[in-house]
């Protein structure tokens, strides 16, 4: 039985390591209708946008992002991002973009993307609150059929 964390535990923010991935990929389950299958996140491991939040030494969510080139300019792409539903609401997802974000701009991506649920409304209050600006409908994205909003920022 997982406890949740106090509220005025601190959460750290680190690189993923291969001892974090079946948590990592036990979030994802229970944050995902699609989850990504477990040898995803093992292809991310080492790379500067892998990392997880912890709490009390617990893993309670995790981001993937990187940098791929993009007509002579690095593109930034926040891949997957999650919390532990026991977690939500405490500030880790915002903790865990913010870092993101800084590891991509410090790979010199010029501008940051994604995609999210129509429905996903949190996520979407979250994007906009660090400066993502709606930019299209992907429709039909996800295999249940709903749209997805790709969703960019620029960084300075």
């Amino acid at each position: 039985m997982t406890t949740p964390a106090p509220d005025d535990e601190t959460t750290t923010v680190r690189p993923a390591t291969r001892a974090d991935l079946l948590t990592v990929y036990r979030i994802e389950k229970a944050s995902f209708p699609q989850p990504w299958p477990f040898a995803a996140f093992e292809g991310f491991l080492g790379e500067p946008g892998f990392l997880i939040a912890a709490r009390g030494g617990e893993v309670v969510g995790y981001v993937v992002a990187d940098t791929v080139p993009n007509a002579g300019r690095a593109l930034g792409h926040v891949k997957d991002i999650a919390v532990h539903p026991d977690h939500r609401g405490r500030g880790v997802g915002a903790q865990l973009l913010g870092r993101a974000l800084r590891v991509m701009r410090g790979e010199r991506a010029s501008r940051v993307k994604l995609e999210v649920r129509e429905s996903n409304d949190a996520a979407i209050r979250l994007y906009r609150r660090f400066g993502f600006e709606f930019r299209r409908t992907l429709p039909r994205y996800y295999d249940d059929g709903e749209d997805a909003y790709v969703m960019i920022r620029e960084l300075q």
